[in-house]
């Protein structure tokens, strides 16, 4: 009996390594499988997350430009409105010393006005801090000139030395603050002088 109970038991073994070998090996395979996955699932979470790097990326410099284009449009339009607002005191300020008709001179210098106080008032909201800085010096100098013009109109005659010397006070106290203003909007703008 010794020797068929060795063999059967040799069988027993043979088979159950067998059958062994098979349920490793799957299970080997199973793992395989299973880190592949694990592995393709990350490739794909790396590459999402590129993607959408790579769209915030886009989507602030599409941010920057259009700042920039709004700024430039500001810029333009404030610059624009000043001079013509400065071009519209000059005008009527010729216009009381040479004693003629002012009402033309004033609606148009009014007309400046309004336009300069409307596009001020939007830059406000969109140029930043030294812009802002520059063009509030502007204003203040612009409105200061604008109360002595008004209140000299009143009688030209006896203001004629006032609105002579106006003329050259705005040369001197206006026009450098309106190129300092101008300076720092193209400094903003990264335009080179």
């Amino acid at each position: 009996m010794g020797a068929s109970w060795t063999a059967l038991l040799i069988a027993v073994v043979g088979v159950a390594g067998t059958l062994g070998a098979a349920l490793l090996t799957q299970n080997r395979a199973d793992r395989t499988k299973r880190m592949e996955l694990q592995a393709a699932a990350e490739q794909r979470r790396e590459e999402r997350g590129h993607a959408e790097e790579l769209l915030r990326v886009e989507h602030a410099r599409q941010a920057q430009r259009e700042s920039l284009e709004r700024r430039r449009a500001c810029y333009i339009a404030l610059n624009t409105a000043t001079r013509q607002y400065l071009t519209a005191m000059n005008n009527h300020l010729h216009a009381l010393r040479r004693g003629a008709d002012a009402a033309v001179s004033l609606e148009q210098l009014e007309t400046g006005r309004l336009s300069y106080r409307d596009i001020y008032a939007e830059a406000q909201m969109i140029v930043p801090d030294p812009v802002s800085r520059a063009s509030s010096a502007v204003k203040r100098r612009l409105n200061s000139a604008y109360s002595e013009i008004r209140e000299y109109e009143t009688d030209p005659v006896a203001h004629a030395e006032e609105l002579a010397a106006m003329e050259a006070r705005l040369h001197q106290e206006v026009w450098p603050y309106l190129g300092a203003m101008k300076k720092s909007m193209r400094t903003d703008l990264g335009v080179d002088d």
